[in-house]
């Protein structure tokens, strides 16, 4: 596909880090961009700066969900491009022995279902409703109608001690990569995965300098944190690169996830 002023984009947790990375990267090849996040006054601003609209929307709420791709076909059309960036993670084991009231808990179950909910349910239902609006799309010269990215992890296939809710969420994009781009192949909808490794987002911003030291440590090369700006590149790769489809890719400076 190629990326211009005609191709409209929707791109989920598109107010800051991965999302607002990829935001402005199609932006910046007059890609016409929808922002859907929770965070309004970061999403609005970036919405202004790009020329784009911003929806709140809560990925689990299918009504927000509706209401956002109504606003956003409304002014840009229907998307040819989703990218979904929206995501969360927690850190509590499964099973475990408070050290010093000795008192054994589990891991909230309440908990694990919204990670899931929120990751891989929302993801999903992103993923359904954006399809559908492509289907009512005239299909482009090589016969494609839209391309979708998903975002998983790393921890997809090497999650450490206290992510078994976020593993096993990103685990789910990732295992559902390939049935949903042959679910849609004959209609010319691709659809692809990245399983980013440590990125240099807001979240890990908030972290102590020696924490983020440690972490860039562990990368094999380049030792640093990942740049949103990389995943923004490799977004737009599989966007534009017609014959990928139904992959997932690592985009990780080769690390492998320690147990903890």
């Amino acid at each position: 596909m190629q990326l211009n002023h005609d191709i409209a984009a929707v791109i989920t947790g598109g107010a800051s880090g991965l999302g607002a990375a990829t935001a402005r990267r199609l932006a910046a090849q007059g890609v016409k961009v929808a922002l859907f996040d929770l965070n309004s006054e970061q999403g609005e601003a970036l919405a202004q700066e790009l020329g784009g609209v911003f929806c709140r929307v809560d990925v689990t709420d299918e009504e927000q969900v509706d209401a956002g791709f109504a606003k956003a076909r409304a002014v840009h059309g229907q998307e040819r491009i989703l990218v979904n960036c929206a995501g969360t993670g927690n850190a509590i084991k499964t099973a475990s022995r408070d050290k010093s009231s000795g008192e054994i808990r589990h891991f909230p179950l309440a908990n694990f279902d919204r990670i899931i909910q929120i990751n891989l349910v929302g993801s999903f239902r992103c993923i359904a409703k954006s399809a559908a609006g492509m289907l009512t799309l005239e299909p482009l010269a090589d016969g494609e109608r839209g391309a979708i990215v998903n975002t998983a992890s790393v921890a997809a296939q090497d999650g450490q001690m206290g992510q078994a809710s976020y593993a096993a969420s990103k685990a789910g994009v990732v295992g559902m990569t390939l049935p949903i781009a042959r679910d849609l192949m004959g209609d010319g909808i691709r659809v692809n995965t990245i399983l980013p490794g440590i990125f240099n987002t807001p979240l890990l911003q908030a972290a102590p300098d020696n924490v983020k030291a440690a972490l860039a440590a562990s990368v094999p090369f380049p030792k640093r944190l990942g740049d949103p700006l990389e995943y923004a590149h490799a977004a737009e790769f599989l966007i534009t690169n017609e014959y990928m489809n139904g992959e997932s890719i690592r985009l990780d400076g080769a690390i492998r996830m320690a147990p903890r």
